[in-house]
């Protein structure tokens, strides 16, 4: 009898033990246990309906290096108080896709990426940068006295900037925007210092040689002001200051409340790399999954994870065209039982890298396709349906108590073998339904461009980068 016949009948119990002895018998681990590899995630409709209330993590956030961190659409975050700002799916992706089409602009053309020295705080106009629209947030301190203000991580980007006062122009944040005239330790930067010099994109005010910075994203959103110098204040033991930061007095884009961005890429200038003495380039996080969650950002070997001993670690690396992105090797994919047929060279050709502020995994056509067909075979008894762009592989799963999903495994360099949670395999676009549900996946338009493992596939991941090693961790049934 079909799987979507036993859903239908009238008798629940039997079909649950149905579902048991399927379980027992071909070894399908049900939903929620951490097991290492999942052959099938058996899930019940109702479990996935989203909670209207925050689940803490049950982390201890007070005695490590470690921040909070929140989806900022999800019942978790403070910025979602006005329900009306919340996005809807086609600007989630529509924003999505600028984001990525920006990665892969800014990774086919290497360019210097300095403004015009010289000119009179202007700067260039570039498109290609990375879209500001990031989905998760931490709240930190600037300033003396310290001003909590809530920032969207990326580890695409290395420029920390806030919105500052006095506005030329800002978008609305749900915070106060930072004065800096009321902190004790804010500072401009000249134009001569080392730091101006580093800037992609700058130019300098030659009426009081203060060193201007600016990003353009790929969407028309941007940010410019002064670059400067404050006290960072991580967490109250951990107060850093003269940290370098882009302070914006011009802003425009979509980054839906929060003060700003908080770049964790791999630059000196970075968050990353400006705490390097004290945290030795070394941070981790564990995504919540969008409903109900908390996670954690954490800095240092002693903020990590608690059980290090189920990390997984496959090797980073660099290329010169993007050398603050997170390459990393992808070997395989496993749907279900059953390895695809992809030579290691389809990914290996134009690369992959990890990517905090991309919603949904960008593969290569031809890994997509191989990853789609499989997926499409073992879920057979569940009616096909029309899904929104870029989705095109939706399921009605109306009438079905209970549905059985293939797992999906990633396997990076060094063989290491990733278990993807339920949540990065099947999206759904109507949040507050399950009804209809989609691969979490999709396909760039050409072999040559980079794939991107997006923040949709870590959710619950423990993600350890230990940047001075040279490596990328890896560990199940985090942020818990």
């Amino acid at each position: 009898m079909a799987l979507s016949s036993l859903v239908s009948a009238n008798s629940h119990t039997s079909f649950f033990c149905f579902l048991l002895l399927l379980c027992l018998s071909k070894g399908v681990p049900v939903y929620g246990e951490k097991k290492a590899h999942k052959t099938y995630h058996v899930v019940d409709v109702k479990t996935l309906d989203p909670k209207p209330y925050c689940i803490e993590s049950t982390r201890d956030q007070s005695k490590r290096e470690t921040l909070k961190v929140v989806h900022r659409h999800g019942p978790c975050s403070h910025l979602n108080e006005d329900q009306a700002s919340t996005p809807t799916l086609i600007e989630i992706m529509s924003h999505d896709q600028s984001r990525v089409d920006s990665i892969q602009k800014r990774l086919r053309v290497n360019s210097d990426g300095n403004g015009l020295e010289g000119s009179k705080a202007t700067l260039p106009t570039k498109s290609g940068r990375l879209i500001g629209t990031g989905n998760y947030i931490v709240t930190l301190g600037f300033g003396t006295p310290k001003k909590d203000l809530t920032l969207v991580f990326d580890t695409g980007s290395d420029i920390t900037w806030i919105q500052c006062e006095p506005c030329v122009r800002c978008y609305p944040q749900q915070e106060p925007v930072f004065n800096p005239s009321t902190s004790q330790t804010y500072k401009n930067l000249t134009c001569n210092t080392p730091q101006c010099s580093q800037l992609r994109e700058r130019g300098c005010s030659t009426d009081t040689n203060t060193c201007i910075y600016g990003v353009d994203y790929g969407d028309r959103s941007f940010t410019r002001g002064f670059f400067a110098t404050d006290t960072l204040t991580l967490i109250p033991s951990d107060v850093f200051p003269n940290f370098f930061f882009g302070c914006g007095v011009n802003n425009q884009g979509l980054f839906n409340a929060a003060a700003g961005l908080l770049g964790l890429g791999r630059d000196p200038l970075s968050l990353v790399g400006q705490t390097a003495s004290k945290y030795g380039n070394y941070f981790s996080y564990c995504l919540p999954t969008f409903s109900s969650s908390s996670g954690t950002l954490a800095f240092g070997k002693e903020g990590g994870p608690t059980n290090s001993a189920s990390l997984n670690y496959t090797q980073l690396s660099t290329k010169s065209n993007g050398p603050s992105f997170y390459f990393i090797e992808v070997l395989a994919i496993k749907v279900g039982e059953q390895t695809l047929s992809i030579s290691p060279s389809v990914f290996s050709s134009s690369g992959t890298i990890i990517d905090s502020g991309t919603v949904i995994t960008r593969l290569q056509p031809e890994a997509y396709a191989a990853l789609r067909t499989s997926f499409q075979q073992q879920m057979r008894n569940y009616a096909l349906t029309q899904g929104p762009d870029p989705f095109d592989t939706c399921y009605d799963f109306s009438g079905h108590d209970t549905v059985v999903v293939p797992g999906i495994n990633f396997v990076f360099g060094g063989n290491v073998e990733v278990p993807l949670d339920f949540s990065g395999i099947i999206y759904y676009p109507d949040p507050t339904s399950q009804t209809q549900g989609c691969l979490a996946f999709a396909g760039n338009g050409h072999a040559s461009e980079v794939g991107i493992f997006g923040n949709q596939q870590q959710q619950t991941l423990d993600v350890v980068y230990d940047v001075d090693g040279g490596k990328l961790g890896f560990g199940t049934g985090g942020c818990s």
